[in-house]
């Protein structure tokens, strides 16, 4: 059965992918398509609809629909809000959102309370106090980096410490698991959907690793103050809003205190590497150390973004030699880009019965197997 598709949702279809020329590379009948002398079958079309990552009831519109993201999107893109988003961005939120969806309903049915930590605090609060709150709930204090080894170190302990209090974080540098569809950093760090049961933060993991601390941070100011977003903090700089100024305020704050930081300052400044000196003191990476240099004034911006550019160069090269997601075992993989916290409940649902294998293998992206032996490897569970 063959059917007529509308030229401009066609159009509208192919700009939205960000692959136009591809597309109609592997598609050769497209300008057939979109000026009426030939009609795609439906398997045609449908195949369309899967390479330009578009759902297929849309491409049977009369006219192409207007998508808007579901949640406030903060762009530095030349110092204004950016007006388009891939289809991987907005695959990715939509993921996010169907993860937290069954992850509150499953609290609410388990008896769990709501967290009254999201949304305490108003955004005008002096970060320094909503900073303490943060290092309260998650048990830490001013000092909980300098028991780490390091600063990659203290952020998987960060991550733990961020889970354990209730927040789910997930990390991944592709959509679902299709390396075909890899995020871009320049399009957002991070992202997060806040719930006062169950908060989300998501760390684009195509991200350079040096930066993605301070991303975490960030995205733990937009619980506490109640907002959620998608940012991409371009060279660690807010976009030109309250609510990001605020939050960057609040991360910076909450990684490295000001007052702590005058006094290592005086010590290190004028030494070989100080920013190495300031990493390593407080378990941050160089790059977040500059920035918080640069906040309080004690460095040019020009120092730091020069800094900050040999350092995202010096990322990216590890990150291409490394691949997506650094290699390593595939499982522990999984539970990066899954979530510690949500493949926990989740494996714990199925095994009782109160979730379908269906639904389980939908929530992951994982194929029967494959779930199967993730949760079996990573929690111990026979599902």
């Amino acid at each position: 059965m063959k059917v007529a598709v509308n030229a401009h949702v066609l159009d509208w279809a192919l700009d939205r992918s960000q692959r136009r020329e591809s597309l109609e590379q592997k598609f050769p009948k497209l300008s057939g398509w979109r000026d009426g002398m030939v009609l795609p079958t439906f398997r045609q079309l449908h195949d369309f609809a899967k390479a330009a990552a578009v759902p297929f009831g849309y491409l049977l519109l009369p006219e192409p629909p207007v998508e808007q993201l579901p949640i406030a999107n903060f762009r530095t893109v030349s110092g204004e809000s950016a007006s388009g988003f891939s289809p991987e961005l907005i695959d990715t939120i939509q993921t996010m959102q169907r993860r937290q969806v069954w992850m509150r309903e499953y609290l609410i049915a388990e008896g769990y309370d709501r967290l009254s930590f999201v949304g305490s605090h108003r955004i005008d609060t002096e970060p320094a106090i909503i900073a303490r709150n943060i290092r309260s709930v998650l048990g830490i204090d001013d000092n909980w980096a300098a028991t780490q080894q390091n600063w990659t170190k203290a952020l998987r302990a960060l991550i733990r410490r961020v889970e354990n209090a209730g927040i789910m974080v997930m990390s991944s540098g592709i959509v679902e698991n299709n390396t075909h569809r890899k995020l871009d950093p320049q399009e957002f760090r991070g992202l997060v959907l806040v719930d006062d049961y169950a908060p989300l933060v998501f760390l684009n993991g195509a991200d350079g690793k040096a930066a993605q601390m301070f991303t975490l941070a960030h995205e733990l100011a937009h619980i506490w103050v109640g907002v959620s977003a998608a940012f991409d903090l371009s060279e660690l700089q807010p976009a030109d809003n309250t609510v990001e100024y605020a939050c960057n305020r609040i991360a910076a704050e909450f990684l490295v205190s000001s007052s702590g930081l005058a006094g290592v300052w005086l010590e290190v400044r004028g030494k070989e590497n100080p920013y190495q000196l300031l990493a390593k003191r407080f378990k941050v990476s160089e790059i977040v150390a500059a920035r918080r240099l640069l906040d309080m004034g004690f460095i040019a911006h020009d120092e730091f973004i020069r800094s900050y550019r040999r350092w995202q160069d010096r990322e990216q090269r590890l990150a291409k030699k490394a691949g997506e997601d650094g290699g390593g075992d595939f499982y522990a993989n999984q539970n990066i880009r899954i979530g510690n916290r949500f493949g926990d409940f989740l494996t714990r649902s199925v095994q009782a019965g109160t979730t379908l294998y269906s639904d389980a293998w939908r929530l992951t992206g994982l194929k029967k197997n494959t779930f199967h032996e993730f949760a079996h490897k990573i929690f111990g569970r026979s599902v």
